[in-house]
C-alpha cells in the first residue's frame, strides 16, 4: 500500500521506475477507476464522496510525456 500527506497548495512529485504505480496512483486519486481493495481518502473523506468534476479540477497532473490533442497549438494551450 501507499500513504502520504499533502498540504493545501503543496506540489509533490511521484517518482519511480516504470511500472511502479505512479500513473495508477494518480488515476485512483482522480477516480478514473476505483480500487479493487483498500480505500482512497482525501481530507478524511472517501474519494467517491467528492463530486467527480470538482475532484478532477482540483488535482493537477503534469506527465513526463507531452500530450497534445488533435487541435492547433493555441487550442492545446487554451485547453490547459
Amino acid at each position: 500500500g501507499i500513504s502520504f500527506d499533502v498540504k493545501r497548495g503543496q506540489t509533490i512529485a511521484l517518482v519511480g521506475s516504470s511500472g511502479s504505480g505512479k500513473s495508477t496512483c494518480v488515476q485512483l486519486l482522480q477516480r478514473f477507476y476505483d480500487p479493487d481493495a483498500g480505500s482512497v481518502v482525501i481530507d478524511d473523506h472517501q474519494v467517491d464522496e467528492y463530486n467527480l468534476k470538482w475532484l478532477r479540477e482540483h488535482i493537477g497532473v503534469v506527465s513526463q510525456e507531452p500530450i497534445l490533442f488533435q487541435a492547433t497549438i493555441r487550442e492545446n494551450i487554451l485547453f490547459g
